[in-house]
């Protein structure tokens, strides 16, 4: 299980190549919350999302012959983009397998980034299926998009960012597909102020993570979710047993909360939020009543927004009760 020296151990091995995201606050999401907001922009990463943090982290740490036998992973897109940028900038031939409905914006950085792209299945999980049958067959070095030690120690070094720029912060809330983006901001929180609430988010429309965390073991669930960032019907071992000891609360938005936090962050901020880093202010807004009073980061996990699914949007997002 990393520990808050290999975050920090991770983040001298990204800071060549990665620069600190901004956190910004808005007065209009003060207003809307009823309290401090800042907001953790991830979306501004080379690739868009947070997860280049871990994938530059592990590719970095390579063994020669794992560079040689080159890496594979399975994504939807983010963790993916991740592991083809880490792995241009060392050298080492990626091959990504994703769903053969994957978002074509993170489809075409991929491709740009000199990944080899497979297309299998409907989902995530049909493509990592795939995936783990490729590493076996061909001898790739499998990069599993959570159970990663260096993975989640990468991508942890975005909650030190936020405890470092401003210590007062009281509440961090982090979406959760696989749990490596939670995983990490736990580890960071708890080594640097124990009182530092950590609260993952999910869609009602995927929730293994949610149910794995509620009820201590791994459990399968439906995946019927729009947001991909969040879009996983298995759970992933190592965050989930880094959650069942550190995460502080777990909390179920429906998608149409996801669209309607995604439009007002995209307005409020003027950034481009990909839906699954819209999902902690869905539950900020679920939250509002105790979050009163208290200083809270929300991590915009990512930015990766196609035009079709930005105009899908802009058409489709109610306006939900602010009420909790």
């Amino acid at each position: 299980m990393p520990t808050l020296a290999d975050v920090l151990e991770a983040r001298r091995s990204i800071a060549p190549h990665l620069r600190p995201t901004p956190l910004y606050g808005y007065a209009s999401l003060d207003e809307l919350l009823g309290t401090e907001v800042f907001v953790k922009h991830e979306n501004h990463q080379p690739v868009g999302a947070f997860k280049v943090r871990g994938g530059v982290n592990l590719v970095s740490r390579l063994t020669p012959d794992e560079r040689r036998r080159g890496v594979i992973a399975a994504s939807t897109g983010n963790h993916g983009q991740s592991i083809a940028f880490a792995a241009r900038l060392f050298e080492v031939q990626a091959t990504i397998c994703v769903p053969e409905v994957a978002n074509p914006v993170k489809v075409a950085s991929m491709r740009g980034l000199g990944a080899k792209l497979v297309f299998h299945g409907r989902d995530f999980d049909a493509a990592r299926e795939h995936c783990e049958q490729l590493a076996s067959e061909h001898g790739f070095r499998y990069v599993h998009s959570g159970n990663e030690p260096l993975l989640i120690a990468g991508v942890a070094t975005q909650t030190l960012e936020i405890l470092e720029e401003q210590p007062g912060i009281e509440v961090v809330i982090v979406p959760i597909g696989g749990g490596s983006g939670a995983a990490g901001a736990c580890l960071v929180a708890k080594s640097v102020n124990p009182e530092v609430k950590v609260i993952g988010v999910q869609s009602d429309a995927a929730p293994a993570a949610y149910r794995s965390w509620r009820e201590r073991r791994l459990v399968d669930d439906r995946m019927e979710t729009f947001a991909e960032g969040l879009a996983t019907r298995s759970p992933f071992e190592l965050p989930q047993r880094i959650l069942w000891r550190l995460l502080d609360d777990f909390v179920l938005v429906s998608d149409d909360e996801i669209r309607s936090a995604q439009a007002q962050l995209i307005e409020t901020t003027r950034n481009l939020v990909e839906a699954a880093g819209a999902a902690p202010l869905a539950a900020a807004l679920r939250l509002r009543n105790q979050l009163v009073g208290k200083r809270v980061a929300l991590i915009a996990s990512g930015g990766n927004v196609s035009l079709e699914q930005l105009l899908d949007l802009l058409n489709r997002a109610p306006v939900v009760p602010l009420s909790a």
